[in-house]
């Protein structure tokens, strides 16, 4: 059974294709106008073995508010379609990931119910043309759109670049442990029989 989802969304504000594969190699293609956003998706993509490929024309003129928050609810959505109804699945990840001076923890629980915690302050307000503010709105967007569980926080950082590349992939790690499989779960990994 394969793991996809393609998700198109259209607003005032953006435009968004998006394709997953939870089961692939790493492989991605990825335009949202926002180079730095770009490479932390690579990132995501690559670390977690998720193939993703995606264009967003966001009105940036604007900022880039809603091009970030956006993508995160896409993301989500796709996240949510592709795992489907989570049998077999070991339904929690986490890890704990270095890059240089940053470190940093993620736990994700895929249980249904929404749920975000965000512990980090970024030392500086834009990295490239990313504000730094917008990391949380993404990370925010996905858990709620996908309904997660996710917890994010920074233990030691100085550079909000490091900081910011440790988180995406911290969360590539802890759902790629997440969705995959462990052939001791029967059905669905809870005691109320369903996710």
């Amino acid at each position: 059974m394969k793991r996809e989802a393609v998700i198109r969304r259209k607003t005032r504000e953006t435009e968004i294709s998006l394709s997953l594969n939870l089961d692939g190699a790493g492989r991605s293609e990825i335009n949202t106008g926002i180079g730095f956003f770009n490479h932390m998706l690579e990132g995501f993509s690559k670390h977690g073995f998720f193939d993703l490929t995606l264009s967003v024309n966001g009105d940036l003129a604007v900022d880039g508010h809603h091009t970030v928050e956006d993508t995160g609810i896409v993301l989500g959505q796709a996240l949510k379609e592709a795992v489907g109804d989570k049998a077999g699945v070991k339904r929690y990840g986490s890890f704990i990931l270095p890059m240089d001076d940053a470190l940093c923890l993620c736990a994700v629980d895929l249980c249904g119910r929404p749920y975000f915690h965000f512990e980090c302050a970024f030392p500086t307000e834009r990295v490239g043309e990313l504000d730094t503010e917008l990391v949380k709105e993404f990370f925010y967007a996905v858990s709620y759109s996908a309904g997660m569980n996710l917890h994010l926080k920074m233990l030691h950082g100085e550079n909000a670049h490091h900081m910011i590349e440790a988180m995406f992939k911290a969360f590539a790690k802890a759902l790629d442990e997440a969705v995959s499989f462990d052939e001791r779960i029967t059905g669905v990994l809870s005691t109320k029989g369903s996710l």
